[in-house]
């Protein structure tokens, strides 16, 4: 096995943030946060000292300089998934980019996977005197709504036996959607960074009243904010993109034949039209319109989604392309193969330079999983599947498909077993 296949060194202890790192990150959020004229609403926190746990809601690249800021002078070690640690181009500089995101205080984790190595880095971190940063819904919102989180979030904040600290931050998906990266200009943006719980209070209340207690926590709706905030989004290229989330005509209910340009979202099956406006809603040019709120026609799709797999009858099989992740040295071509996603999971084949591959992920291994819109801009949409040793980047290789779909199909499959 060449050098490339060397996996990850998960299990190695986290750094320290370097005092000059750390006082560099804050002088870069300073300067971010004035030019977006963030405004931090300070909830319970006065007093508290690390160590804490700080868990984020998931929004944008934004998210991370506003944590920087919240927990400063503090040193922070933020929880960051396998690509986070690599050169795109697979070279390197004057020292590779995984030492500098340690250096900085980052520690690795593969998404969506159960992992203990994990837990022990956290409690290094609490044993340094440290902030762990943690963003438990482990993907950018798809259109600025919570995502879910997982089970064992009110377990680790029991085990660790220190404050948790909650920052939920507001504008940063409408200031640049995951699904249209960039800045819009939206400003004034906010973020609340609150007390959610002390030691004592933890050990008083049961794991699920602490999940259900995040779970009110982390709900948030940004186009919601947008509305209510009178903020706008002059760009004139709003709504491109969009059709990567809304992938499905509530006029005709065609799939995959939405498209998006400008300030125009539209359907290639039936002609219908809508325009997006500058507070954030939708406006059909023609007839009724079925969803003015973005978040309301994800929603919609979800439930079709829903429908389709309590009936026993959701499942894709398309050929793809597969890239793999073990290290931060770089992407790995494997091959070509096929994916499946369907009742019992995910099951992906791939035949290539190195050999034959084969990855499985059952339903009940995945409450979500991530996904990317044409990712890095070299293969298209992709669905990432992780191991505790390995990450697959699938891209499929077929027209009629949605990885938006694969991403709700996930959800709705995990919750049908529970």
């Amino acid at each position: 096995m060449t050098d490339s296949f060397k996996r990850f060194d998960m299990a190695k202890e986290p750094v320290r943030q370097w005092l000059i790192l750390r006082d560099f990150i804050k002088a870069v959020s300073w300067f971010k946060l004035r030019i977006h004229k963030t405004s931090i609403r300070r909830t319970g926190v006065d007093g508290i000292k690390p160590p804490y746990l700080l868990l984020c809601n998931h929004n944008a690249f934004f998210d991370f300089f506003v944590a920087s800021t919240c927990v400063w002078p503090a040193r922070a070690n933020f929880v960051v998934a396998i690509d986070g640690f690599t050169t795109p181009s697979g070279k390197n500089g004057f020292t590779s980019r995984e030492t500098i995101m340690r250096l900085a205080g980052c520690i690795c984790k593969r998404k969506f996977t159960s992992d203990t190595t994990l837990v022990r880095n956290l409690m290094k971190i609490i044993d340094n005197g440290d902030v762990p940063i943690l963003y438990p819904e482990a993907r950018y919102s798809l259109c600025g709504t919570d995502a879910v989180l997982p089970e064992s979030l009110g377990k680790l904040c029991k085990l660790l036996k220190v404050p948790v600290v909650t920052l939920i931050c507001h504008g940063h998906h409408v200031n640049s959607p995951f699904w249209h990266v960039g800045n819009r200009g939206v400003k004034p943006t906010e973020a609340e960074f609150s007390l959610f719980a002390t030691p004592d209070q933890l050990k008083e209340i049961s794991v699920e009243e602490i999940n259900r207690g995040l779970d009110a926590r982390f709900t948030y709706d940004d186009f919601r904010w947008l509305e209510q905030s009178g903020q706008i989004i002059d760009t004139p290229t709003r709504a491109e993109g969009l059709h990567k989330v809304l992938y499905q005509c509530p006029h005709c209910g065609k799939e995959y034949r939405m498209g998006s340009e400008g300030d125009t979202l539209f359907c290639s099956e039936c002609g219908k039209r809508w325009k997006m406006g500058t507070d954030g809603s939708l406006a059909a040019e023609n007839g009724d319109t079925e969803f003015a709120h973005i978040p309301d026609w994800y929603e919609w799709e979800r439930q079709n989604v829903r429908k389709e797999v309590e009936s026993g009858t959701y499942g894709i099989t398309c050929p793809v392309h597969v890239e793999s992740l073990p290290n931060s040295k770089g992407y790995i071509h494997l091959g070509k193969g096929t994916m499946t996603h369907g009742m019992d999971g995910f099951h992906v084949s791939v035949d290539g330079p190195y050999g034959h591959f084969e990855m499985d992920k059952p339903v009940a291994s995945m409450y979500s999983c991530h996904i990317e819109y044409d990712y890095l801009g070299r293969y298209g949409d992709c669905v990432d599947l992780n191991t505790l040793e390995d990450t697959w980047y699938t891209y499929p290789e077929i027209k009629d498909f949605s990885v938006t779909k694969m991403a709700l199909a996930t959800e709705e499959l995990y919750r049908s077993r529970q």
